[in-house]
């Protein structure tokens, strides 16, 4: 049975010192605790699997959370105030999930390719103005959660995303379908409400798994044969 620290809205403002003598803890929940401040005492666990700092006002964390290389679990970051991430969570390799979403980032470090385990990555509702070549490295990653930020391109390395099922660009500042996205083998659902889209390439036809595509509230109209085309092979098509 794993060793378990849940203090989920207990208002510490600051983690206790005994907290970092629970050496043996497996999963720590800090979430809606008033924490304002991360020390490098976290990187004392070396047992945790999952860490939930969600719903605090963080504004930083230190490189030791890097050295919690056991996380294999999920790692909640959400709903903070941090403007970026260190550099060393890319030593956490055996992280499944991670959610980074509500906070004020501007960028993600290119070390997030060392997350080579991910197969969920939420950073909806930052301040994002693309992301870094190193996403290209995470081969597991089935979910992309990317709404409400202010991504105006992907980088070509988004097409080595093989494993990627399900596509929010949702409310971003994209003027067309990215190409990255043409030929990835599984993509199933692309979300593209709320950008800047004026046209639709002819080769979405070709997307080998397409089911649905939201294209609502956008500038572009599709053609009709392009949309014909689509819903021929079965995609559903939202404009």
């Amino acid at each position: 049975m794993r060793d378990v620290l849940n203090l989920w809205r207990q208002q510490l403002g600051n983690v206790p010192d005994w907290v970092w003598l629970r050496t043996d803890l497996q999963v720590l929940i800090l979430a809606e605790t008033g924490l304002t401040a991360l020390p490098a005492e976290i990187g004392r666990l070396h047992r945790l699997v999952t860490l939930d700092l969600g719903h605090n006002t963080l504004t930083s964390l230190p490189d030791e959370l890097g050295e919690l290389i056991r996380l294999s679990g999920c790692l909640y970051l959400h709903d903070n105030d941090l403007r970026e991430l260190p550099g060393s969570l890319g030593n956490l390799a055996q992280v499944r999930y991670l959610n980074v979403g509500e906070n004020k980032l501007t960028a993600l470090p290119e070390s997030i390719g060392g997350m080579a385990a991910l197969t969920e990555l939420r950073a909806q509702h930052n301040r994002l103005t693309g992301l870094p070549d190193g996403i290209g490295r995470l081969h597991n990653l089935r979910e992309l959660w990317l709404r409400g930020n202010a991504i105006d391109r992907l980088p070509p390395s988004v097409a080595d995303l093989r494993e990627l099922r399900h596509l929010d660009l949702r409310d971003n500042h994209l003027a067309e379908l990215p190409d990255p996205t043409a030929d990835l083998p599984r993509l199933r659902h692309v979300d593209l409400r709320s950008n800047r889209l004026t046209r639709l390439p002819d080769w979405v036809v070709e997307m080998p798994s397409l089911e649905k595509l939201d294209l609502r509230w956008n500038p572009c109209i599709p053609s009709p044969p392009l949309l014909a085309a689509l819903e021929r092979r079965g995609c559903v098509v939202l404009t």
